[in-house]
């Protein structure tokens, strides 16, 4: 017979057959949870703590779009059980591996809410990469021994601006500084990266003497933004195209509900930010908004953007990268980054200053 004990409101604790569950993990203590529309009212928190149900085999999750079902300390609790176990409408989540040396969360980022109904990744609780091979091994798995891939450099001795030459057309334009003054012309705007120094060729010095490196570049302009070390420091990045690893955030969702309207925007949530593979994750405060499309035919066109205010700045960072947002383990989804900027720049304070007085 399973041993059921009633821990508070739907939490309840099975033991079976050596196996324990439990369903809808509920430990706040009693508080209000502001859902827009209404706001939800616990009045007894659990008598236990969650860390004294552990170990845990199973979570029975009914779905976790109300704290009701699954609050702050329950979602807590998740990573340190063996599985979770939903309904139709409960949230699949994507989180990092254990191993943070082989996380892959980065790339697999861009999985759907619907894709990640269809997958499983049974390794992301195994200590290390060397345990994964031991196991595959043991197996008989051919792969067993195989080595590290890596990243094949394709372009010969490089030479990438030769390479992309030989590719793509490249068409000649202008080098500006942040104020828009013209400082010199360039071969093709794809030849140039974020963070480049050499090879501007620019021909006269800054005012201070001091070194111009590639802030921005402007494909569609056909432009190239240079300025001085300190501006090449990223406080805000915009991204595009972002998808949903699981159900968006209670943010997004309510903002995801209402009209597109210019210059609209979600309530803050608080995540860490990634831009590269094997980046370090950066402390941030996101939100959506609607913008004006500068890519778009039609006068008056949006886009929505993903703003995300690092609170401590990055470098190298460039249109094109993906950026993938996290909070704690879990990941929230990606964007295509659009744009990626100093808060120090005047040109881009006055952006933002004509933005919101629209």
């Amino acid at each position: 017979m399973p041993a059921i004990n009633v821990i508070t409101g739907p939490t309840v604790l099975i033991e079976y057959a050596g196996l324990r569950f439990l369903t809808d993990p509920t430990f706040d203590a009693p508080q209000d949870y502001d859902m827009g529309i209404t706001v939800l009212k616990k009045t007894a928190g659990a008598p236990i703590t969650p860390e004294s149900v552990l170990p845990i085999d199973a979570v029975l999750l009914s779905h976790d779009t109300h704290p009701d079902n699954l609050d702050t300390s329950g979602r807590a609790l998740l990573p340190k059980v063996g599985h979770v176990i939903t309904t139709e409408d409960g949230n699949r989540e994507l989180h990092r591996a254990a191993d943070w040396a082989k996380d892959q969360s980065y790339v697999l980022g861009v999985l759907t809410h619907e894709q990640l109904k269809h997958a499983w990744f049974p390794l992301a609780d195994t200590p290390s990469k060397a345990q994964v091979r031991a196991e595959a091994a043991e197996r008989g798995f051919s792969v067993a021994k195989k080595p590290d891939s890596y990243d094949i450099c394709f372009i010969p001795e490089g030479d990438t601006r030769a390479w992309l030459g030989d590719h793509i057309t490249m068409r000649p334009g202008l080098i500006k500084d942040t104020h828009g003054e013209v400082l010199g012309e360039h071969p093709g705007a794809q030849a140039y990266t974020v963070g480049q120094r050499k090879g501007l060729a620019l021909g006269r010095p800054a005012a201070d003497g001091k070194p111009r490196f590639v802030l921005e570049v402007r494909p569609k302009e056909n432009e190239v933004i240079v300025g001085s070390r300190e501006l090449l420091a990223v406080h805000e990045i915009r991204g595009i195209r972002a998808t949903w690893a699981g159900v968006p955030v209670e943010q997004a969702a309510r903002f995801l509900e209402e009209p597109a309207q210019l210059g609209a925007r979600s309530e803050e949530f608080e995540v860490t930010a990634q831009v590269r593979a094997h980046a370090d994750p950066v402390r941030a405060k996101a939100y959506m908004t609607w913008a004006p499309d500068p890519e778009a035919e039609e006068e008056g066109a949006l886009r929505l953007e993903t703003v995300v205010r690092l609170l401590d700045p990055l470098s190298g960072v460039a249109p094109g990268q993906t950026m993938v947002l996290y909070q704690g383990t879990r990941v929230l989804g990606q964007s295509t980054i659009a744009r990626a900027y100093s808060l120090d720049r005047e040109d881009i304070q006055e952006t933002l200053s004509a933005n919101s007085q629209r």
